[in-house]
């Protein structure tokens, strides 16, 4: 299906009944929407309406050039535009990575328009930002993003070499084989694309993230033990910026990329907040 949103064409996967409860998941990178496979089909099975799009950037039809197109007030207008676009007054909120980041501060702005919000490995952002000021595990968990963030193309360079290699290996030990993976990584390698999803990183403004406010809505955060982005201090640190019912979810031993290699736990969690 397509989602008409502020002049842009999104591709979008939507699973479960036509009537069902509303349950709008947002991916991460460098994923895209397939990421919520194994998530969709049991939130379908018990009655929930799924629809997980392409976000910006990941969708052919909602690629715009400029950096400054992909900073967070943007992402955020484009989730409530999401909810505009289906007819969902209210929806249940799931987010991971990036994603979750978007979730987060949807929540945090609109709780009118979230039922229930359930946030998968990235914690509300300023229990991040408080973690990557002082925690140095999580200073080094985060030394990638300067890579991301700069504008040299070095990059792409890096994680395009040798059929994506690098785009791959983010993915090891996540339980999916090979061709699960190509499904993730085959649409990064399209011209344009991969600077598209970087360019998340790179329209970053830390006034964004600073100003979002304590979420209002019943709420669920999702992390694994052993999640190689987010340390423990950021993943604790997450409560007190929920003003809500809130339940915190750790997953022993699981990686970064819960929807893929806890799909079952993920869903149960979800569905704990649809049944409230």
């Amino acid at each position: 299906m397509e989602l008409e949103v502020g002049g842009w064409s999104f591709s979008a996967h939507a699973s479960g009944p036509d009537d069902g409860v509303g349950v709008l998941a947002l991916h991460g990178f460098p994923e895209g929407a397939r990421c919520w496979d194994r998530v969709s089909g049991p939130l379908a099975a018990a009655g929930c309406r799924v629809v997980a799009p392409d976000q910006r950037g990941y969708s052919r039809g909602a690629r715009p050039d400029a950096v400054s197109a992909y900073a967070l007030p943007q992402l955020v207008a484009d989730a409530v535009g999401f909810l505009d676009a289906l007819g969902w007054r209210s929806a249940h909120l799931l987010g991971h990575d990036w994603g979750a980041i978007v979730a987060w501060t949807v929540a945090a702005r609109h709780p009118e328009r979230v039922r229930s919000l359930t946030a998968v490995s990235l914690p509300h952002p300023q229990a991040y930002g408080a973690a990557l000021r002082s925690d140095p595990v999580q200073q080094r968990l985060s030394g990638y993003l300067g890579l991301f963030r700069a504008m040299d193309g070095k990059a792409e360079q890096v994680l395009l070499a040798d059929g994506a290699a690098a785009l791959r290996a983010f993915f090891a030990g996540s339980g999916m084989g090979e061709a699960e993976v190509d499904v993730l990584v085959r649409p990064l390698r399209e011209p344009g694309a991969l600077t598209a999803a970087l360019a998340w990183y790179r329209a970053m403004a830390p006034e964004d993230y600073a100003e979002v406010p304590a979420v209002s809505v019943p709420t669920t955060y999702v992390w694994g033990t052993a999640d190689l982005g987010v340390a423990r201090a950021a993943a604790e640190g997450c409560a007190a910026w929920v003003a809500a019912g809130y339940r915190f979810v750790e997953l022993d031993g699981v990686s970064h990329w819960v929807p893929e290699e806890a799909p079952d736990q993920l869903a149960e969690a979800v569905l704990a907040r649809v049944r409230a």
